[in-house]
């Protein structure tokens, strides 16, 4: 019978299991499992968005479902409460630095000079990342509604994520376009939520060709 990858294990397979390693070594906080690593977590959490996973039980009882394929993962089934034991504390510098692992590595693949005009061109947009409130209170929105922001700002020529961040749900876009420093001599695009004719007017002394 002849060996079929699926399409799971294709995906992970970008993210290489020794860098993984390392990062998780150098950034590890919380408690260490017998058999439940945080490759395993990554995985889970991984598949989780993928699949559209809503809550942890939903996650681990998805996995278990499929126990016998997690072999070719290098991850065994768990149980959400070891899942949710391993989430309480997440050092994020070891996933902002997987993050940017990856994006050297498809920069090294991506087109470099997908438009004829000479001016670098970059992409501005943020979106709205919805979260319970009642679990994180930090998150206010609305009166009865979480959320946090993430701004971005794509390399147009790659499509890569050239700067991003992640904010309150109240913080408005213009106060993160105000901070970047765009490269003098490119051109920028975004939307009416980036309104600000002073922003606009710095944009010009520094010859950066703007879109709205």
């Amino acid at each position: 019978m002849p060996h079929c990858r699926t399409v799971l294990s294709q995906i992970v397979r970008i993210f290489p299991r020794h860098e993984f390693q390392a990062l998780a070594n150098k950034h590890y906080a919380g408690q260490k499992f017998r058999s439940f690593s945080r490759w395993t977590q990554f995985v889970a959490l991984l598949t989780a968005q993928l699949t559209g996973r809503d809550s942890l039980r939903d996650i681990a009882e998805n996995m278990s479902a499929q126990a016998g394929k997690l072999y070719h993962l290098g991850i065994k089934p768990f149980g959400r409460s070891t899942l949710a034991r391993a989430n309480e504390i997440q050092p994020h510098q070891r996933y902002e630095a997987l993050f940017q692992r990856l994006r050297v590595r498809c920069q090294g693949l991506a087109p470099t000079k997908r438009f004829k005009s000479k001016e670098k061109p970059y992409l501005l947009d943020a979106s709205m990342i919805d979260l319970t409130l009642s679990l994180l209170p930090w998150a206010k929105y609305r009166k009865s509604r979480g959320a946090e922001k993430l701004h971005i700002g794509l390399d147009a020529d790659g499509y890569l994520p050239a700067f991003v961040d992640l904010t309150e749900g109240q913080e408005h876009e213009i106060n993160m376009a105000r901070e970047l420093e765009l490269p003098k001599d490119s051109s920028v695009v975004f939307d009416r939520g980036y309104t600000d004719y002073a922003w606009y007017q710095e944009l010009c002394e520094e010859d950066i060709c703007f879109v709205t």
